[in-house]
């Protein structure tokens, strides 16, 4: 049933978070250092992969994918966010909230399609590894790459576009920063489409990316087991151990952020799981396969050194 009233002004108020005077600057300055860690983390892996010929390999330009998208989503983010918090004003033009909420979604689903697409690089390294190089040429890896933000986008689209088509009977943003269901909440409009499409939507990519990963990590094991090769096993483990904790990491933080989105009685959690879902990750990321990959591993260290070794 549509209501009579609707919203005649473009202006919305982002509930945000209720944080004290004297508590404000503090917590500004620890987003600050947040950001500031993703941005130099992140920035600084692409670079080191883009400068070294020697890390043009499948593996790791897929893995640009993935600090892309996280300094795409938080930058879009964490400077507004910090703006609210510091200035107490929590305003916000519809246009840029939707923006806000379709980079939001963007982020969500394009962490789950690049890790999906990872997952079959390695899946082809491990289990066929005399044909990879055939099999993974530049036009490969470019493929999955488009087809990852390619599918993201379209998805995101409809989500959307199905919101933006809503008319406004509210004002308020019931949450830190602008996504979907916030969104459509604004309207006194029936929003039982909305509600099937995001259903569908968050089954479909939580089922391509679980059943995705689960069937190469399956394939993999398998190959381990009946070979019973100590060579192929060690090298199983040490490319797919960083991949793995990248994803647990994504999926426990949204299924969070999800769960949380049911309970309304705990609106601050939900606010705190869905900054935590797009902050923790975009800063464990570089680190963890950073760390975890030998030959990028070296690169950084090797880099490092030359910085603080005195000539």
């Amino acid at each position: 049933m549509r209501s009579n009233t609707t919203m005649s002004t473009d202006l919305l108020e982002i509930q945000g978070f209720h944080v004290a005077l004297s508590f404000r600057y503090p917590l500004f300055f620890a987003l600050l250092l947040v950001y500031c860690s993703l941005l130099l983390s992140n920035l600084g892996v692409l670079l080191v992969i883009f400068t070294n010929q020697s890390l043009h390999q499948p593996m790791y330009l897929l893995f640009c994918n993935l600090p892309l998208n996280d300094l795409i989503g938080n930058t879009v983010l964490l400077p507004r966010l910090m703006m609210h918090i510091v200035s107490g004003e929590r305003h916000i033009s519809y246009r840029q909230c939707v923006v806000q909420a379709f980079h939001s979604h963007t982020f969500g689903s394009n962490c789950h399609m690049i890790l999906i697409i990872m997952a079959i690089d390695r899946y082809v390294a491990i289990c066929h590894p005399l044909r990879y190089s055939s099999i993974m040429t530049s036009r490969t890896v470019t493929g999955l790459s488009v087809t990852a933000w390619g599918v993201s986008l379209v998805l995101v689209s409809i989500l959307i576009g199905l919101t933006v088509r809503l008319s406004r009977c509210r004002n308020v943003i019931q949450n830190a920063y602008c996504d979907n269901a916030s969104l459509f909440k604004l309207s006194c409009d029936d929003i039982s489409i909305n509600n099937i499409y995001g259903l569908f939507f968050t089954v479909l990519l939580f089922t391509c990316s679980i059943g995705g990963l689960a069937a190469t990590y399956i394939r993999i094991a398998l190959m381990c087991w009946v070979q019973k090769n100590k060579e192929l096993n060690q090298r199983a483990v040490q490319t797919c151990a960083s991949h793995l904790v990248l994803y647990l990491i994504m999926i426990w933080s949204g299924f969070l952020t999800i769960i949380l989105h049911r309970f309304p009685e705990y609106p601050y959690l939900r606010q705190i799981a869905h900054v935590l879902f797009h902050v923790v990750p975009a800063n464990l990321n570089p680190i963890i396969y950073g760390l975890n990959t030998k030959m990028l591993r070296e690169k950084i260290m090797y880099l490092v050194k030359r910085k603080i070794t005195p000539r």
